[in-house]
């Protein structure tokens, strides 16, 4: 495991651009496997002053390429998304999820959602307050993830999703 361990702390990250090892202490580490001489540390001959800098550079450094990494992540996985924000009084459709709606979902052939059903109030971006009736026997409060925009012009209960 130590072995494993080390060999894990020496590659080069790709979120960071560092390994671990220099980040925490400021110099790669050498492995027993690498066969050329040893290379003249002068990172580590350094004051304690020019040392400590050297080290906060690294990290800034390091934290600048992680959030380059993680704009660059988010940036792909909201590719397709598109944000859903209702205001109150809205009309959505609410999905009908097994867990949540066991009663109103028994059998495949049930409508998948019900509605349609007024927004009350924005709880956040991703919750909403529904007008949910008593019969339901769940939260009002919903994930933006389960509602759905209603475009008709008439109310009806029956309609599928």
């Amino acid at each position: 495991m130590p072995n494993i361990e080390f060999a894990y702390n020496r590659v080069v990250h790709s979120t960071t651009k560092f390994c671990p090892f220099k980040i925490v202490y400021s110099f790669k580490p050498t492995a027993p496997i690498d066969l050329l001489p040893l290379p003249m540390q002068k990172h580590v001959n350094f004051d304690a002053s020019k040392r400590a800098e050297f080290v906060k550079k690294l990290h800034d450094r390091a934290r600048a390429n992680i959030e380059k990494m993680t704009k660059m992540y988010e940036k792909r996985a909201n590719k397709g998304r598109k944000k859903m924000l209702f205001e109150p009084g809205y009309l959505v459709w609410v999905h009908l999820h097994k867990d949540r709606f066991p009663e109103q979902r028994k059998s495949k052939l049930q409508p998948r959602a019900d509605g349609p059903f007024k927004v009350l109030r924005k709880i956040n971006d991703n919750a909403y307050e529904i007008d949910l009736p008593k019969t339901y026997g769940v939260s009002t409060s919903f994930n933006v993830a389960d509602l759905s925009p209603f475009f008709g012009l008439e109310e009806s209960r029956t309609t599928p999703f």
